[in-house]
């Protein structure tokens, strides 16, 4: 699918969807379960998808381009202060945090070097806690990986009115982040891979 054929016109009738955010963090086996999220989702996908995958730098840009030629999406390395938009999916380039700024009405990414957040950067615990005031316009997922980060974001973005979808155990590469949002209670809905997608398109739309 050419980039042409791709662009995405935001749908009319959908204004609560055009207003949301999706965030999706990622570590081991996650390009795979990505291309598989993404491939899912619909051309007139009505609002941005943000992710963090712990990857080294060098590495992100490739992945973003191997997506954005199966996706009907377009997909993307993310760049500093770049303007969000609907139907775009943004991937966290290796070796910077990942924030979403809000102002003047708009969201932008932000990008930074700050030291590493346990040990990871970027963080999808950075990502997550930037989204958080947002509320119920964020659905949070959490996919495949190992230790725990995202838990402590996800927190905070089910502690203001998000949306939590997380991966289960059997589709797993390893069940850690997930598994450590889900034992924490966050999670509002647990999905094999193959179904959240569609899990994802249904919460943006509710």
């Amino acid at each position: 699918m050419s980039d042409s054929e791709k662009k995405v016109l935001t749908p009319r009738g959908a204004p609560r969807a055009q207003m949301r955010l999706v965030v999706i963090g990622s570590s081991t086996g996650g390009p795979q379960a990505l291309q598989t999220v993404i491939m899912g989702l619909p051309k007139n996908f009505p609002c941005p998808v943000v992710i963090v995958q712990h990857m080294p730098a060098g590495f992100t840009g490739a992945l973003a381009q191997r997506l954005h030629g199966v996706a009907q999406v377009n997909v993307r390395e993310a760049q500093d202060g770049e303007l969000l938009e609907a139907g775009c999916v943004y991937i966290a380039p290796g070796n910077y945090h990942l924030r979403i700024r809000h102002e003047s009405g708009v969201r932008r990414i932000a990008l930074s070097d700050e030291p590493p957040v346990g040990n990871h950067r970027p963080a999808v615990n950075v990502m997550y806690e930037s989204v958080a005031h947002l509320g119920k316009d964020v659905v949070a997922v959490i996919l495949t990986g190992m230790g725990s980060d995202g838990r402590e974001g996800m927190r905070e973005i089910k502690k203001n009115g998000g949306y939590c979808i997380a991966q289960d155990e059997k589709t797993c590469v390893v069940y850690g982040m997930p598994k450590s949002v889900i034992d924490a209670g966050l999670a509002d809905e647990i999905c094999p891979l193959p179904q959240i997608a569609r899990a994802i398109e249904t919460a943006v739309r509710r």
